[in-house]
């Protein structure tokens, strides 16, 4: 396993933070997400790893969290629903390495007179470790809960309780349909609630694996940042995209119909081209050179050869056709000039279309090629190497969910 300090992702995620340049309107629409990020980020200056308790109502969450405390910091009554906001408390645990380990414990999931559920999923799925508390086999609320945090890539312990219930075979057909409703390729643990059997699994993860998983909450939350502010951003900048496409829609619409020869040819269709391509580059921030913006075009006419060629060819076919009008007109006491309209209506058709189908693509190519000017986070997850699946194999869940490209290419113009 690739060994790194805190420290030195503390400073690296400092130094990105501070390269993003926010907008006004872009702090205001992501407040709670700043918020959250830079107090992660402090904890993971702090070294301080938080564990949620999460589950539906009368699993048991608060006594577990008792149990592991020694002392009953967290109500708990023969009513369900007992706990109806967050509530934390500090735990200390032999041979800690970490400066501070904080517990959560949650309404349940299910429960109605919770204020704000989605508040509550979302400030459990921003822990270092959920431990998912069931008294029984997972149910379809479960499972779907379950299956949220798998998706946003976060450390999960299902921790089946009240396991006095069973007896022992029950128990073991208990824990087999729950692995078997869970993914295989994840091997989520499933650690029965027994005397000391819990607090030793949980002690020995944290004290080996402890430091890593508050390293990889802390990036994993700054790059579901980076990507909303990315989203925001391609969002604005799809509307100006459109505006600039369209103007250069009208140019070349209006140089086609006011065009009585072949003067605005294949050479100022394609420098046209090229200057859009050259804005478009501007507004989704790739600085491109004339050369690369050629070669853009290039492949993107490679690509569409039958956009490309129908273009010319018919423009070149309809000045050809308006040239001998003009011609035979003195000839035909001006009858000839007739189709002249209809055929410049139908350049300027095809001039619009081109342009806009040119220009989408431009677009969707520039964006798959443009770099951020600093260290992505995602970047510094990718550059860790993990031989643990069993600790780290969610971060590929996390990245298969992520697939950037693909969630942005709608937002394109």
């Amino acid at each position: 396993m690739k060994q790194f300090k805190i420290k030195d992702n503390y400073l690296l995620l400092k130094k990105w933070w501070e390269t993003i340049d926010l907008t006004n309107y872009e702090k205001s629409f992501l407040n709670r997400e700043i918020i959250s990020f830079n107090q992660q980020l402090l904890r993971l200056k702090e070294k301080k790893i938080r564990i949620g308790a999460y589950g539906k109502s009368g699993v048991g969450k608060s006594s577990i969290l008792n149990s592991l405390l020694k002392k009953d910091i967290f109500k708990t009554d023969i009513i369900n629903g007992t706990t109806k906001e967050i509530q934390s408390e500090i735990w200390t645990i032999k041979g800690q390495k970490l400066n501070s380990l904080e517990l959560l414990d949650s309404p349940g999931f299910d429960f109605c007179n919770i204020k704000s559920p989605d508040k509550v999923y979302s400030y459990i799925n921003q822990t270092d470790i959920i431990l998912f508390i069931v008294s029984g086999d997972l149910n379809r609320n479960e499972l779907r809960e379950i299956s949220s945090f798998i998706k946003d890539g976060k450390k999960i312990i299902v921790i089946l309780n009240k396991i006095h219930l069973f007896n022992k075979n029950e128990l073991k057909e208990i824990i087999e349909n729950i692995k078997f409703k869970l993914p295989k390729d994840l091997n989520i643990p499933i650690i029965p609630n027994n005397e000391n059997n819990l607090e030793n699994y949980i002690t020995k993860l944290i004290n080996q694996y402890g430091e890593i998983l508050l390293e990889l909450n802390s990036i994993q939350l700054a790059d579901k940042l980076f990507l909303q502010i990315k989203e925001q951003r391609l969002k604005k900048r799809q509307k100006l995209a459109q505006s600039t496409i369209g103007k250069f829609s009208t140019i070349k619409a209006s140089a086609v119909a006011l065009n009585p020869f072949i003067l605005f040819d294949v050479a100022g269709s394609f420098a046209l081209d090229t200057a859009l391509i050259s804005e478009l580059s501007q507004i989704y921030g790739l600085k491109l050179r004339g050369e690369s913006a050629r070669k853009i075009f290039k492949n993107i006419s490679i690509n569409n050869l039958c956009l490309g060629v129908t273009q010319v060819g018919v423009n070149t076919s309809f000045n050809l056709v308006k040239k001998v009008i003009l011609l035979t007109a003195p000839f035909t006491n001006g009858l000839s000039l007739l189709p002249y309209g209809p055929i410049a209506i139908i350049q300027v058709a095809i001039a619009l279309h081109s342009t806009k189908i040119l220009g989408k693509l431009a677009a969707k190519e520039i964006f798959l090629r443009s770099k951020a000017p600093f260290i992505e986070p995602a970047i510094m997850i990718k550059n860790l190497t993990f031989n643990d699946p069993e600790i780290f194999n969610h971060i590929n869940i996390y990245f298969s969910n992520r697939n950037l490209n693909n969630n942005f290419i709608r937002i394109l113009p």
